[in-house]
């Protein structure tokens, strides 16, 4: 799809540099929209400039946890877009300073300067009164935009999959090291991965006004799997044979109290808590047709997309011929 050369006005996408922020950014400039970038890193948003035309990318410097720099990102844009999230806390970048303070510094600053909504992604699972502190904390900044702006439009993503993803990307890079792969609580947790392209088309349309003003969106895939059947999925495509090992929960957390620890956080006590709770697509959100099917977006699935990136994880790589 070529870029719409009409400008639309300008959007500022906080965590714009990121796995889903670099397709939302995409999205955005294909339709004619000018994007500014709002990330804690800007020297490390180089890979957006190419994304649309000169001068329509801004990567700007901005930090949830300063207000500042929250208001100074937002000032003259005709929308928000607010995508920061943590999967694990990093020194002073917690649960609570991103997912709750940072949504409704954002939310605030919008606010602050006319828009009487934003376009605040979450994920299907927040909960106030859940033992997760990442799902309890979502559901907290949930709360905190609808306070301060009603009309905001919340977007819960089931796992989203792509070429940059953090959950078919981290496997397979074990199965290129590990005889073995773990399945915590047995692998039977349900997902409904839902592709990062779908997600970002979902956003823009938000942005153009095209979602219900003060709804929740519930956005998954086509296919229900469960843990076990992601990691099957994934082996498959990289033509490997792992074995599979199920962890039970108490086992689960003790090696995620050590690996909490160690670089990269592959686990932590509080993803395995989240992995005690289906992650799907609620019954409610279908009957109130507030998934990403409302959007027009027929969702694409596993099949299309894996083999296009996890290929590079083969013994001998992407040109490896296999069986047909």
């Amino acid at each position: 799809m070529a870029i719409a050369y009409a400008d639309k006005g300008l959007v500022t996408v906080f965590g714009g540099s990121g796995f889903l922020g670099r397709h939302v950014v995409r999205a955005l400039l294909k339709r004619g929209w000018r994007v500014r970038a709002a990330v804690r890193r800007p020297d490390l948003a180089g890979h957006l400039q190419p994304l649309g035309m000169v001068g329509w990318v801004q990567p700007v410097q901005a930090n949830l946890r300063y207000r500042w720099s929250v208001d100074r990102a937002v000032d003259g844009a005709d929308a928000v877009v607010n995508l920061v999230a943590v999967l694990a806390p990093s020194g002073r970048q917690t649960f609570d300073t991103v997912h709750t303070f940072g949504a409704r510094a954002v939310a605030e600053a919008a606010r602050g300067i006319g828009l009487d909504a934003i376009t605040h992604v979450s994920a299907i699972g927040a909960d106030p009164d859940s033992e997760s502190d990442y799902a309890r904390t979502k559901a907290e900044g949930e709360a905190a935009v609808r306070e301060t702006l009603p009309q905001s439009v919340v977007m819960r993503p089931s796992i989203i999959f792509g070429p940059e993803d953090h959950f078919f990307n981290r496997f397979a890079g074990m199965a290129r090291m590990s005889p073995a792969l773990p399945l915590i609580g047995g692998g039977k947790t349900r997902f409904q991965p839902v592709f990062v392209g779908d997600v970002a088309a979902a956003i823009a349309d938000s942005v153009e006004g095209r979602a219900r003003p003060a709804t929740t969106y519930e956005l998954g895939g086509p296919e229900v799997v469960t843990f076990r059947e992601c990691m099957e999925l994934m082996l498959r495509e990289i033509d490997r044979k792992r074995l599979l090992v199920p962890l039970p929960w108490g086992v689960a957390s003790l090696i995620g109290s050590i690996a909490q620890h160690l670089p990269g956080k592959i686990l932590t006590p509080d993803q395995v808590r989240q992995l005690r709770h289906d992650n799907v697509v609620s019954e409610a959100a279908i009957a109130e047709n507030r998934t990403i099917q409302a959007f027009g977006v027929k969702p694409t699935s596993l099949a299309a997309i894996l083999p296009t990136y996890l290929s590079r994880f083969r013994a001998r790589g992407e040109y490896e011929n296999r069986p047909a």
